[in-house]
């Protein structure tokens, strides 16, 4: 019979010896005292010798030939990690390799690797956890039963509203290990799963449905107006120089709120493009006040408005885009001035943001920017929808007044991507107040240029 027969068939007597004498060494101390139990219990005459012998012999077997603990829990430890496989280095250097973040999961969902780009997108998520915790869409949950369930792949898209709008997919795929093991052995082994931002993709398509449905639809009064008064001057007012000279000054401006339209449209696509990445410069809000107050001094002089600035005396640093920011306080100022105009004086303050109830801090780190004008203020019924696009409380006063109803869009847009949010409280007859709420940068942080103005 040869030696794998033999080992199969019986224990290997080479292996036995080493591993009896390893028993015997680890139980040498109840040995020893079942040893003398037994010449003590003969000696005092209590016990017959057979009866000695027989509890010694015993004693001997049970300590010797019971079953160890340790190799209990070792066996239990090596199906445990039979259970919970790992990826091999190969498998893990491929994961990394893929621009997209991806997670590799064993067949009960429980991530076991991730790459680098998933740890920046979804803020490194710890192997042994279930991937949802991560990825906390349903469909991905859903998708991924059916794979484990039938190893077909699958491909799914989801959306996301908080923080910011986003939309992403997902392959998720078996796969073997790379050893050469089958994809399907009772199940996968491992699961794939990929991840891709479609973001960008969707809101290039909505930014083309909303030009054509809504820029078309302003564009259509200036352009009418534009051919109208071209068609009079060429035919009936060709002679006539007082109507040729009011015509073209009424194409003129018609010809700058196209303009103006199109600068605002541009402005609030190029906002959308980059929403979901917040900035990273520190910012100092109190110049961008003063600036903005110098800026909109010849309006704000014309329309008899007084423009105040209450500000700490120290800097007030927050992380931020400076056009971007300077553009918020130009919009909001701007409005308070024109629409607000018969206050006679607009108020613009910076202050730490306080609880409304109990006049503390509402949230350390919080920095507010308020806009308040004392003119005749907006109803209730307007203000849930006074930063959709070009949504007007009162036409007549927007357009007299040169607006594009996409002011206060651009500003939502702008405050969304700096993780900032703007809230609107105004009174008939009482004025309006517009407070913008924007996380301070964090201690220690340092503006780049110390000399910005």
């Amino acid at each position: 019979m040869s030696d794998e027969t033999t080992a199969a068939g019986r224990p290997d007597q080479r292996r036995l010896r080493p591993d009896l004498r390893e028993r015997i060494v680890t139980q040498r101390w109840v040995l020893s005292a079942a040893l003398i139990l037994a010449v003590v219990a003969h000696r005092s005459g209590a016990v017959p010798v057979w009866a000695a012998l027989g509890g010694f012999a015993l004693l001997v077997v049970a300590a010797l030939f019971a079953p160890q603990r340790r190799k209990a829990v070792i066996r239990r430890m090596r199906e445990a990690r039979a259970v919970t496989p790992w990826p091999d280095t190969g498998m893990k250097r491929i994961a990394e390799a893929l621009h997209d973040p991806c997670f590799i999961v064993d067949h009960r969902g429980i991530t076991r690797y991730v790459n680098r780009a998933a740890q920046q997108r979804f803020g490194d998520p710890h192997p042994g956890d279930p991937v949802s915790f991560r990825l906390r869409s349903p469909a991905v949950v859903e998708a991924l039963d059916k794979v484990i369930a039938h190893g077909e792949p699958q491909r799914i898209e989801w959306s996301e509203k908080a923080p910011t709008e986003q939309w992403l997919e997902a392959q998720i795929a078996p796969i073997g290990d790379m050893a050469g093991e089958t994809v399907m052995q009772a199940g996968p082994r491992f699961i794939l799963v990929t991840v891709r931002d479609l973001t960008e993709q969707r809101r290039l398509e909505r930014m083309r449905a909303d030009f054509v449905a809504n820029a078309s639809h302003e564009l259509r009064t200036p352009l009418a107006s534009l051919t109208g008064f071209a068609e009079t001057l060429l035919g009936p007012a060709r002679e006539d120089p007082v109507a040729r000279e009011r015509f073209l000054t009424i194409m003129l401006q018609q010809g700058e709120r196209m303009r103006r339209l199109i600068d605002d449209l541009l402005s609030l696509s190029r906002i959308e493009m980059k929403a979901h990445v917040q900035p990273e410069t520190v910012i100092d809000l109190v110049p961008i006040l003063r600036q903005t107050r110098d800026a909109l001094k010849p309006v704000a002089d014309e329309l008899g408005v007084v423009m105040t600035i209450e500000a700490p005396e120290s800097p007030c640093l927050v992380r931020g885009d400076r056009d971007e920011l300077i553009e918020v306080v130009e919009n909001l100022a701007e409005n308070a001035v024109k629409y607000g105009a018969s206050g006679g004086r607009v108020e613009m303050k910076l202050s730490v943001a306080e609880d409304e109830r109990s006049g503390a801090p509402s949230r350390p780190g919080m920095l507010c920017l308020s806009v308040r004008d004392h003119g005749p203020g907006i109803a209730p019924e307007h203000l849930p929808r006074l930063t959709e696009r070009f949504y007007r409380a009162d036409v007549a006063t927007s357009r007299e007044m040169k607006g594009t109803g996409l002011g206060l869009a651009i500003v939502k847009h702008i405050l969304t991507r700096h993780r900032a949010r703007l809230e609107i409280d105004s009174r008939l007859g009482e004025g309006a107040v517009f407070t913008v709420k924007i996380p301070l940068a964090e201690t220690g942080d340092r503006m780049p240029d110390p000399d910005i103005d």
